[in-house]
């Protein structure tokens, strides 16, 4: 029997969520407290995650306890979550239906037209803008975004419309198990080869996930797996450096945003017609690009160009995403979840336009996850080019098991192989780490630390102690 069979979200239900103050299981946990579930969590520390769930009526317990699955209709919990937790292990002792976060969310995408947004990279960003424009729209949609929107404080929300926006993860092989209407891909990259294996294997999964989807499909072209892919089906494409049914022309970068001409072709290649010029507060091609892929798909829904315009130039971005946290003695403080090489590349290139002064611009990395380093520690080689200074840290963990031989020195050592002059440094404790900083950088230039660890803590902490040695409070 399938887990729809088993739940219907339909009617109010008693609902617990194992790892509630994770990303993901936070935003389920909003949403089925929204719909009108009553909803509880556990986890095993106090968080502003946790703490805010309370304050919208959830239960939450510090610790785990095994009476807190009784009467309950469902269990939740994500992949990070042993199958030995003690809650997981009642609840499917007495019966109670266990579902992973992939089947919950399958069943919450399954109460709406749900629009996913997939790729390797950018889906936080494009599910957020396209949560924008439908809400200028007044079409009232909801959404489950992996990353906090800037403009709204949170990244999930159960809303009146017909809509939900929602991050269709491959990471763990989720996208090919929601029920979707209609699908933004931003790109096909090497990751994730602990569950896929291959890159082949990877593009099949996207291949798979794209043929399940009914009704509009929005490749972006850019990428050659999904260009091939494009062919194969009915879908709609965009792209900046090549044709496709949705183009930009004439982009600019100034003053830390980027504006550009949007192009509709009725048929890929041809001369196509002048939308209009769209602004972005934002920086970088990848940005333009997945506003592009938000364009196409807005348009598709019925949304008027002028409308998707004015949107984008309001849109604030998402929490860290070059996210500006502050400067000191005039060194400047920006953090980022880029955390694989395109991505770091991708807004490195986008630190420096015309208008910026930064005299240098100083990369920090927090490489993350010992199995994809293990895999891919080689392809770190070329992404810091435009910086000026490279400091790697250590492997921040996020639950995986340390592999002998695998630490962050093997990005250095790519990066130093491949590139011999440029200024690096291995600093692999937060306390090495922090005292290199603190008296590396000066006046003028640009710290941007990178990663999707506890690297996100890292300007305040650097902050602090250039403060301290200056016997500044």
């Amino acid at each position: 029997m399938t887990a729809s069979a088993q739940l219907d979200l339909s009617t109010r239900k008693r609902i617990h969520v194992v790892g509630v103050g994770g990303p993901g299981m936070s935003a389920i946990a909003q949403v089925l407290v929204e719909m009108g579930h009553v909803v509880s969590g556990s986890d095993i520390k106090e968080s502003e995650t946790v703490q805010r769930l309370r304050e919208i009526g959830v239960a939450i317990n510090i610790g785990h306890d095994i009476t807190i699955v009784h009467q309950c209709d469902a269990v939740t919990a994500s992949s990070a979550i042993p199958k030995q937790n003690i809650e997981l292990v009642e609840a499917h002792n007495i019966g109670v239906l266990v579902l992973s976060r992939a089947q919950m969310l399958a069943l919450i995408c399954g109460q709406k037209y749900s629009v996913g947004i997939a790729g390797t990279h950018g889906k936080t960003t494009t599910s957020s803008m396209l949560m924008t424009v439908l809400r200028a729209a007044h079409l009232h949609p909801s959404f489950i975004i992996g990353g906090e929107v800037r403009a709204v404080g949170s990244g999930a929300t159960w809303d009146s419309g017909e809509h939900l926006v929602v991050e269709a993860d491959e990471s763990d092989g989720t996208h090919e198990h929601l029920p979707l209407g209609a699908v933004i891909v931003t790109n096909i990259d090497v990751d994730h080869l602990d569950h896929f294996s291959t890159f082949d294997n990877l593009v099949e999964s996207f291949e798979r996930f794209v043929e399940g989807v009914s009704g509009p499909q929005v490749l972006c072209v850019d990428d050659a797996s999904l260009s091939s892919i494009a062919r194969s089906q009915k879908a709609t494409t965009y792209a900046i450096h090549g044709p496709a049914q949705f183009t930009a022309r004439n982009v600019q970068f100034r003053n830390g945003g980027s504006t550009f001409e949007v192009l509709r072709h009725e048929v890929s290649g041809d001369r196509g017609i002048v939308l209009g010029r769209v602004s972005l507060q934002l920086r970088g091609e990848h940005n333009v690009s997945n506003a592009l892929g938000v364009i196409a798909m807005a348009t598709l829904l019925g949304v008027e160009f002028e409308v998707v315009a004015s949107s984008l130039a309001t849109f604030s971005g998402v929490a860290r995403r070059f996210d500006q946290r502050g400067s000191d003695d005039g060194v400047s403080f920006v953090d980022d979840y880029a955390h694989l090489p395109t991505e770091i590349s991708a807004v490195l290139s986008s630190c420096t336009d015309d208008s910026d002064s930064w005299s240098r611009v100083v990369a920090v990395f927090q490489p993350n996850r010992f199995n994809r380093m293990q895999h891919m520690s080689d392809a770190y080689a070329d992404c810091f080019t435009a910086a000026d200074h490279v400091v790697i840290t250590d492997i921040y963990s996020s639950g995986t098991t340390p592999i002998e031989g695998v630490t962050g020195k093997l990005v250095v050592d790519a990066i130093a192989r491949a590139h011999p002059d440029t200024s690096i440094a291995w600093k692999p404790t937060r306390a090495e780490l922090i005292q290199h900083l603190a008296t590396e950088l000066r006046s003028g230039d640009l710290c941007i630390s990178m990663g999707c660890g506890d690297i996100e803590t890292l300007p305040d902490e650097v902050i602090s102690a250039r403060r301290k040695f200056r016997g500044v409070s």
